[in-house]
């Protein structure tokens, strides 16, 4: 992997959020999960919209050569689950979200700043 961690976070989410994604948050998880580095959670409206989402990240890390260690949920699109080692992406149905509320389980993680409005508008100025 060339780009680093949190460059490539922010990459997936500006992708989601190009493809109508709601409610993106990423989170820095080092030093609190032994598991990942990164977080990045996100809505789809339906699950159709879920399905296709998971498919646009592994598009990404694709070109970036990297295969999820595992992925879960891509057969139902409520919650699908990609993880790539340092990042974790999991984009959720909102009833689900709602249910779940995974941002309390990391509530000390820094949330990252991603920018999305603002790096959306300016790229369409260009």
């Amino acid at each position: 992997m060339n780009t680093s961690p949190e460059t490539l976070v922010k990459k997936i989410a500006m992708r989601l959020f190009d493809k109508k994604s709601t409610h993106i948050i990423a989170l820095d998880v080092r030093g609190i999960s032994s598991v990942t580095d990164y977080i990045l959670l996100a809505n789809g409206n339906v699950d159709r919209h879920v399905i296709a989402l998971s498919r646009e990240i592994e598009n990404i890390l694709l070109d970036e050569k990297m295969k999820p260690i595992h992925v879960e949920g891509i057969k139902n699109g409520d919650w699908v689950i990609l993880d790539y080692s340092y990042v974790v992406v999991h984009l959720f149905l909102p009833y689900m979200r709602e249910k779940y509320q995974l941002e309390r389980l990391w509530s000390d993680a820094k949330v990252i700043d991603l920018n999305l409005a603002l790096s959306h508008s300016s790229e369409k100025e260009l």
